[in-house]
């Protein structure tokens, strides 16, 4: 299976250094100090591993002596010391060998606090050594704009927020971008100008340096996206160096083996594993800490919220192909949430089988005008999809009521579909034409104490083991993008966890469609089986 673990980082296979510029970085970050150091004379501790790193970066030339790798992706679990690191690196350009005239380095980050962590991680070295400190001049006045100047040639290194105006004056030739998944909606003004000003150097680099973060849009998972393509191959980048200490698919996040593959620091003791112990004792039974405990340690990129109703965990384990052949017998339901542009319009099936478990398969819709920009904006495979037959594209710059009630009609002409739900809005008129087929239809208004109910029916049912799927992608991708909201009387309600590119509709077809196939005519829960486990929400 193809993975996007850098073996090569532990592996000591040869690292290509033509001009010796990679062992003269590593021997320059080691003559550096550092106040953490447990050496002598505080010498910068550089582990073999970071040592591996560092060459990566520096030693590939091209026959110029031009440096090949021009942007790094760095995912690594907290408290692996990336920080010290960047701000090593970060000298490396502003008084080391890689220094060019009037540099400007820069740290960038999602505000003025984080920001200030990596520039006080490199001021603190230079206050350390006296030769640095003759030839530098540290500004970082309390609530003022921190940079280190160099008397040698007017180099800069400074910190600068997400959150700020973006820097369109700046000629960087180091950037280190620092917890990506952190930087606000604006942060892409600020990464735009960073990398067109870069563009007016030679030899720049940019460090992206970060732990996991969460959700399938925006300009960190444009980012984490792109170096996972790189990793497994799927584009070939020389200019681009993915390092991804992530966890895989089918790692087991409990095993203390996971975490010291993930988190090579933890062996040198850069974190508690006692600590590391009981948080992940406590996460198996806390859906939120799960899911911390895998972003944030294991560095596992969750499509999920941070607000999660669902155990993935649980949902991807309940994958079956079964064939529809099979589910004719059995009583339907069907959950209907139509729109028409903006969103997708959704159709989910449920039929309930005689142990109480309850199998979906969805249908979704979406207008075939302004598809590709669709796609590109929410960095969603549309064009796969409908080929692969996950979607059905409608012609025109709308979804038609007429297109789903014909698929509703299709589907009712196959299965014993008991009743349909639906959202009313723009589909009331719709909905009664299907009555006048012979089709139950129940309206389902999308306040909470209409859908309070039947999203804890829906959350209960994957939790607890009763929900049956094929492992539909679109479907999942809903699932991933709610988000959870608690009023005062424990009602949960479904919110998108993304308010702009976000879509939630498979889930709301689908707590339509559930909640109608647990409780219509049923006279005792399937709940009150002691074999369903694992209900808790959150």
């Amino acid at each position: 299976m193809a993975s996007t673990f850098p073996a090569w980082v532990f592996d000591g296979s040869p690292i290509p250094d033509p001009f010796g510029y990679g062992d003269r970085a590593v021997r320059f970050l080691r003559a550096l100090c550092h106040p953490a150091s447990t050496l002598p004379g505080r010498k910068f501790q550089l582990y073999a591993w970071q040592e591996r790193i560092i060459r990566a970066i520096y030693g590939p030339r091209d026959a110029d002596g031009n440096r090949i790798v021009r942007d790094v992706f760095l995912l690594i679990g907290r408290g692996n010391r990336k920080t010290s690191l960047a701000a090593a690196m970060a000298l490396l350009h502003l008084l080391g060998p890689e220094k060019v005239a009037n540099g400007q380095a820069i740290f960038a980050a999602a505000d003025r606090e984080q920001a200030g962590i990596g520039f006080r991680e490199a001021a603190d070295i230079v206050r350390m050594m006296p030769t640095l400190t003759r030839a530098t001049k540290v500004y970082d006045a309390f609530n003022s704009a921190k940079m280190i100047r160099s008397a040698l040639d007017g180099s800069t290194l400074k910190a600068v927020a997400s959150d700020g105006r973006a820097q369109h004056g700046t000629t960087p030739t180091f950037v280190l971008v620092d917890e990506i998944h952190a930087w606000r909606a604006n942060g892409r003004e600020l990464w735009q100008a960073l990398q067109t000003g870069m563009a007016k150097r030679p030899g720049g680099l940019t460090v992206t340096a970060t732990t996991a973060g969460r959700g399938r849009e925006g300009l960190a998972a444009e980012r984490y996206a792109y170096a996972r393509k790189v990793a497994l191959g799927d584009i070939i980048d020389p200019s681009f160096l993915p390092i991804m200490f992530e966890m895989q698919d089918d790692d087991d996040w409990t095993d203390e083996t996971v975490w010291l593959r993930y988190n090579p620091g933890l062996v040198d003791g850069f974190q508690d594993i006692g600590k590391l112990r009981i948080d992940a004792k406590r996460a198996t039974s806390d859906l939120s800490a799960m899911y911390d405990f895998q972003q944030y340690h294991l560095c596992r990129w969750l499509g999920n919220s941070t607000s999660p109703l669902f155990n993935f965990d649980t949902y991807d384990a309940s994958a079956h192909d079964d064939d529809e052949a099979d589910l004719e017998e059995l009583p339907c339901y069907l959950g209907i949430d139509y729109a028409q542009s903006g969103d997708l319009a959704a159709i989910v099936a449920a039929w309930r089988h005689d142990d109480g478990a309850v199998t979906i398969k969805p249908w979704f819709f979406v207008p075939s005008e302004g598809l590709d920009e669709r796609a590109r904006l929410e960095s969603l495979p549309y064009r796969e999809w409908i080929d692969a037959g996950h979607v059905i594209e409608v012609e025109g710059p709308v979804i038609t009521p007429e297109a789903v009630a014909d698929q509703v009609r299709e589907i009712c002409g196959r299965h014993d579909v008991q009743e349909a739900a639906y959202d009313p809005w723009q589909f009331r008129r719709m909905a009664t034409e299907l009555m006048g087929d012979g089709i139950a239809m129940l309206e389902m208004r999308q306040g909470p104490a209409t859908m309070g109910p039947a999203n804890g029916e829906l959350i209960r049912a994957v939790n607890g083991r009763l929900i049956r799927h094929a492992g539909h992608p679109v479907l999942r991708n809903h699932f991933a993008g709610v988000a959870a909201k608690v009023n005062d009387t424990g009602m949960v309600w479904m919110t998108k966890a993304d308010p702009k590119r976000g879509h939630i509709d498979g889930a709301v077809a689908a707590s339509m469609a559930v909640s109608r196939a647990l409780t219509a005519n049923d006279t005792k829960s399937r709940y009150d089986d002691p074999d369903v486990i694992g209900l808790t929400i959150l």
